[in-house]
C-alpha cells in the first residue's frame, strides 16, 4: 500500500528528484526549501548513465536532450605538458548501457526536475526552515537537506567527516574567453602532483565549467558556497600546460569548498524519517557520481515505500538496498582521488602506462571498468 502523504526537506537535486519519483505515484508531497528562492548558483553535473535511466523513466527524456551535452570522449591527460595519457569512448555509452553520459548545468536540470514534480501535484514551499526536532506531519519525511544536515547531526551527533587535505574550485567562463586548445565535444581531466582540474561545456557550449583540486593542509568548513580567491587558484597551477593556464586566467569568480570524506553511516532511518542523497551518503568529486546517487536513492526510496504497506519496513529496505552500492562508489571515488595526484615516479608512470594499454588494445577496454556503476538500472529498465 503507497503512503498518501509525504514532506521532503531540501529543494536540490536529490529533493525535488524523491518528489518526483513520490509524486508519480499518487503521493502527497510538499517539499520544504530554507532558501527565499531558487538561483544560478552552482555549476556543470555529470549524470551517467545510471542516473540518465532514472530521469527517463520519470519523463524527463526530452527535457534532457534538450538541456544536456553529451561528450565523445574523456581525455586524461598530464597536467604539466598537456600530452595525452589515455581516453574512455563516452560515445560508447549509449550502446553499451542503453543511455548516454549527458553533462548539464545544475540549475538547468533543477529547473525540469522542480516543473515536472510540481507539474506532478508536488508543493514546493520557499523560506521553510525545518526543525529536525519537530519534522513535518506527513506519512514520511524524506532528509534531502545536503552535505550538512541537520536531521544526520540530530540523528547522528557523534558522526564527523575528516578532512581530506584537498580543496575544490568551481566557475564558469564563457567559452570565447579560452577556446583554444579545448575541444567542446570531450571532457579534459588535466592530472598533477596533488592537483588536477576538470574542464566540460555547458549550454550548449557557451560555457566551459572548470573543477580544480588542490592539496592543502586545512580547511574549516564543508560546503562549496565560499567565494574563491581566484589568485591562489591560479597560483596554485603556475607553469602548467596551456590550455589550463589560459583557462584559468579567464575565471572572474567562482566558488571553494574543503574535500571532506564521510564513511559509511550506522543508519539512514528512524521512524518514518530517512536520508537521503548527500544527507548520508556525500561523495568526494573524483568519479562525478554525487548528484546520480541521490537520484538513484530517489526512484529506489519511492518504489521501496510502494512496495511496503509499513513505512519503517519500507524505509529499512530502502537503507538495505542502497547502502552497499553508494559505499562502494564513495570509495572508489576517494582512489581517484590519489590516483590523479600522485607525485612523479614509478608508480605514476606504471598506472598511467597501463591505462593507455588497455586504451589502445581494446577501445571499449577503460569504458568496460565502469560497467558495474554505469551498467546498474536501478528503475529494472522502466527507463
Amino acid at each position: 500500500m503507497m503512503i498518501r502523504t509525504a514532506a521532503v526537506v531540501g529543494a536540490g537535486i536529490g529533493g525535488m528528484a524523491a518528489a518526483l519519483s513520490l509524486a508519480r505515484r499518487g503521493v502527497a508531497v510538499t517539499v520544504h526549501e530554507r532558501a527565499p528562492a531558487f538561483d544560478d548558483v552552482g555549476a556543470g553535473l555529470q549524470i551517467g548513465p545510471n542516473g540518465v535511466h532514472v530521469l527517463r523513466a520519470l519523463g524527463l527524456g526530452a527535457e534532457l536532450d534538450a538541456h544536456a551535452a553529451r561528450p565523445r570522449a574523456v581525455e586524461m591527460r598530464d597536467g604539466l605538458s598537456g600530452r595525452l595519457v589515455a581516453a574512455v569512448d563516452m560515445a560508447a555509452a549509449e550502446g553499451r548501457y542503453g543511455a548516454p553520459y549527458l553533462q548539464l548545468h545544475r540549475a538547468d536540470l533543477l529547473a525540469v526536475l522542480t516543473e515536472a514534480a510540481t507539474g506532478a501535484g508536488a508543493t514546493l514551499r520557499f523560506a521553510s526552515e525545518i526543525d529536525p526536532g519537530a519534522p513535518p506531519q506527513a506519512d514520511a519525511v524524506i532528509a534531502a537537506d545536503g552535505v550538512r544536515s541537520a536531521f544526520r547531526r540530530r540523528a547522528l551527533p557523534d558522526v564527523a567527516p575528516a578532512f581530506t587535505g584537498q580543496v575544490a574550485w568551481r566557475a564558469l567562463v564563457p567559452h570565447g574567453a579560452a577556446a583554444d586548445g579545448l575541444d567542446p565535444g570531450r571532457t579534459l581531466l588535466f592530472m598533477g602532483p596533488g592537483r588536477h582540474v576538470v574542464v566540460y561545456p555547458l549550454r550548449g557550449g557557451a560555457l566551459w565549467n572548470l573543477v580544480a583540486v588542490e592539496a592543502r593542509d586545512a580547511w574549516t568548513a564543508e560546503g562549496w558556497t565560499a567565494v574563491a580567491d581566484v589568485e591562489r587558484m591560479r597560483a596554485g597551477f603556475a607553469g602548467w600546460c596551456a590550455p589550463v593556464t589560459r583557462l584559468l586566467a579567464a575565471v572572474g569568480e567562482g566558488r571553494e569548498w574543503g574535500l571532506f570524506a564521510h564513511g559509511a553511516l550506522p543508519r539512514w532511518h528512524r521512524g518514518n524519517v530517512a536520508l537521503l542523497g548527500d544527507a548520508c551518503h556525500p561523495m568526494l568529486p573524483f568519479l562525478a557520481q554525487g548528484a546520480t546517487m541521490a537520484i538513484e536513492d530517489a526512484w529506489v526510496l519511492a518504489d521501496c515505500l510502494e512496495r511496503h504497506g509499513d513505512v519503517p519496513a519500507a524505509l529499512a529496505a530502502y537503507e538495505r538496498a542502497r547502502k552497499p552500492r553508494v559505499t562502494r562508489v564513495q570509495r572508489a571515488a576517494a582512489r581517484n582521488a590519489r590516483l590523479y595526484h600522485l607525485p612523479p615516479g614509478p608508480l605514476r608512470a606504471g598506472l598511467r602506462a597501463g591505462m593507455a594499454g588497455v586504451g589502445a588494445l581494446a577501445p571499449g577496454g577503460l569504458l568496460a571498468r565502469f560497467d558495474w556503476l554505469y551498467g546498474h538500472d536501478v528503475t529494472g529498465g522502466a527507463g
